[in-house]
């Protein structure tokens, strides 16, 4: 867990993504997540966290659905969405915490 509080203290936004590959919507989000990054560079980061290999931090942050997207910054969690987003939202949204 403390790695996780590495990932998320940071000044720019990160988008981490809550996923496993037998999930379809999980699977249908990785080329969402592609375009994300893209675009925003190094104004922020997405991060992808496969739920089979970190189910204690899943449990701690009461991740349910796949995929789960939640975006942190300075170590605080800003938003938190179930279910699939297109790219052009999540821009939307991450770029309101740039």
């Amino acid at each position: 867990m403390s790695k996780f509080g590495e990932l998320i203290d940071v000044n720019i936004p990160v988008l981490l993504d809550f996923f496993t590959d037998i999930n379809d919507q999980s699977a249908a989000m990785h080329a969402v997540l592609r375009d994300v990054a893209a675009a925003l560079g190094d104004k922020a980061k997405v991060i992808k966290i496969d739920v089979d290999k970190n189910k204690e931090l899943a449990e701690a942050l009461r991740v349910k659905g796949l995929p789960t997207l939640f975006i942190y910054k300075n170590g605080e969690m800003k938003w938190r969405h179930s279910g699939e987003q297109d790219a052009t939202t999540l821009i939307g949204i991450i770029q309101e915490y740039v």
